[in-house]
C-alpha cells in the first residue's frame, strides 16, 4: 500500500469517483438525507482537489482509499474518508487518518474533526477506537431531528 498526495496533476478522477461512491454505497437506504457523495461529479472532485488537501492510497496501480482534509480555525476537518469495500479492515483507514494527523500537526492545528451520520453506529465505534469522541450533533436543513454527530480527536 502506498499513500500519496492527490493534487492538480492527478488524472484518475473517474476511478476516484467510483471509489467514493462504492465506499459510501452501503449507506443507501440507511441514512436520511442521502449521502452528499451522490452529488459528486468529476468537476466537483477537481475543485475539491484545489480547495482541500487530499490523499489517496494505491494497492499496486489500483486506488483503494482517499481522504479529503480542510483546515479550519481550530482543527482539520476530515471529509469523504473512503476505503474500497473489498479492502476494508486492512488498515487503509488508519493510514489515511494518520496522514491527516500529520497534516494537522504540520499546520499547527490541535485537533481533527469529522461528521458521521447518526444511523451509522459502526462508524461511531470505529472512529471512537481511533481516538475520536462525540462533541456535538447536527441537523441537516429541513430536518428537526439530529442527522449527524460531530466527532473530534485532540492531537
Amino acid at each position: 500500500m502506498q499513500i500519496f498526495r492527490i493534487d492538480e496533476a492527478f488524472d484518475r478522477y473517474e476511478e476516484l469517483l467510483a471509489l467514493i461512491l462504492g465506499a459510501f454505497s452501503y449507506m443507501d437506504g440507511r441514512i436520511d438525507p442521502p449521502s452528499s457523495a451522490h452529488a459528486l461529479n468529476i468537476e466537483l472532485l477537481r475543485q475539491k482537489i484545489v480547495d482541500e488537501i487530499a490523499f489517496g492510497v494505491r494497492d499496486g496501480e489500483r486506488l483503494v482509499g482517499c481522504i479529503f482534509c480542510k483546515p479550519e480555525d481550530d482543527c482539520l476537518y476530515i471529509g469523504k474518508l473512503a476505503v474500497a469495500p473489498e479492502t476494508q479492515g486492512k488498515g487503509i483507514g488508519r493510514l489515511l487518518l494518520a496522514e491527516a494527523e500529520a497534516t494537522a500537526r504540520a499546520l499547527k492545528l490541535p485537533a481533527l474533526r469529522l461528521l458521521t451520520r447518526i444511523e451509522l453506529i459502526d462508524n461511531h465505534r470505529a472512529f471512537a477506537a481511533w481516538g475520536f469522541v462525540q462533541s456535538d450533533t447536527m441537523c441537516h436543513p429541513g430536518f428537526t431531528r439530529p442527522t449527524a454527530i460531530e466527532m473530534r480527536k485532540t492531537l
